[in-house]
């Protein structure tokens, strides 16, 4: 098969795309022919060798490709060859082939493409588990979404929708990107460029809440907007944090969450497929349940041959990309 070979971390120059062995599956495992496989922002920390998990060398990069079973060995459930899947494989989706543990592949209703599920992979499970599992989240409850017009932030958007979040207010880096969450279901944009974060994001909310709070916040960027999302919470408030995209890890002072009677907590979604495969496959037939009732639709995505892997992966690392990436091994 073709692959993208990563031999040396952070070497560009010593990526390749090229022919390699096709992977064989081991017991349990399903081998997929990958049609799309989308391009992450933790493809990019894992290439740089930053992720918490560094993978051997060499290695082929790409989280949760979507194709077809090609092949299966061993007890693999309810999956049969030709059926069409999601495929949550932690390493091996800039390829033509993977080799997967069949506990994390999910069927693809019919209404979903393969362009269309790649696009949701990574982050509607990561939304969907900070919402759902995290947060809590309860019907008319109001959430803050930081990062909002990223792909985790529009997922958990429109997740919030559909579980029946009162009102969904979106932290964007300028008020001119508020248009993309408002049309995904945001109601009240907040301008994370303002200075003095810490102070100025509790006023946007307490001005948008009646000086209440929010009941929940997803975090996927952390510095100053951590800081602030913390003060704006509202009592018993939850706050997930999902990543630190703007830099910088924050501290928190815990006489805070004692004050307020506040939880912060935390999502590496990793764990969750590792650990409880039934609790995603539960959240990934909800996702699709919604997207076919037509409460949630995959996020937009522009597609790239995947020869051109890198032009991908710097669009993604110089953050200018305005959608979701996906490379197309099958053009």
């Amino acid at each position: 098969m073709r692959a993208v070979l990563v031999h040396e971390f952070g070497s560009f120059e010593r990526t390749a795309f090229e022919e390699t062995p096709d992977p064989v599956p081991g017991p349990g495992e399903v081998l997929v022919e990958i049609h799309a496989a989308p391009v992450n922002y933790v493809d990019l920390i894992t290439f740089r060798g930053e992720y918490q998990f560094r993978p051997a060398l060499p290695y082929v990069p790409g989280k949760g490709p979507a194709g077809v079973v090609r092949e299966v060995h061993g007890d693999v459930g309810d999956l049969r060859v030709g059926e069409r899947v999601l495929a949550m494989a932690e390493y091996g989706g800039y390829a033509e082939l993977v080799a997967v543990d069949h506990q994390q592949v999910y069927p693809l209703p019919e209404g979903v493409s393969f362009v269309d599920a790649a696009s949701m992979a990574l982050a509607f499970d990561t939304a969907w588990m900070a919402l759902r599992e995290r947060a809590r989240l309860r019907p008319g409850e109001t959430v803050l979404v930081l990062g909002a017009a990223g792909a985790v932030g529009g997922a958990a958007i429109q997740l919030a929708r559909a579980m029946g979040a009162g009102r969904v207010l979106a932290g964007v880096s300028s008020p001119e990107r508020f248009a993309g969450p408002a049309a995904l279901g945001a109601d009240v944009c907040i301008d994370l460029s303002r200075p003095d974060l810490r102070n100025t994001l509790r006023e946007q909310v307490h001005a948008a809440t009646d000086g209440v709070g929010v009941d929940v916040v997803i975090d996927p960027l952390g510095g100053d907007a951590f800081d602030g999302a913390v003060r704006a919470l509202a009592w018993r408030g939850r706050l997930v944090v999902v990543g630190f995209a703007a830099g910088r890890i924050p501290e928190l002072k815990m006489n805070y969450p004692l004050l307020k009677n506040i939880e912060v907590s935390g999502l590496q979604i990793s764990d969750y497929r590792k650990r409880t495969p039934e609790l995603v496959a539960e959240c990934y037939r909800e996702v699709f349940g919604f997207v076919e009732a037509g409460t949630v639709r995959p996020l937009p995505s522009t597609t790239f041959p995947l020869r051109d892997w890198r032009s991908a992966m710097e669009a993604v690392g110089s953050r200018a990309a305005a959608s979701r990436l996906v490379l197309l091994p099958r053009p």
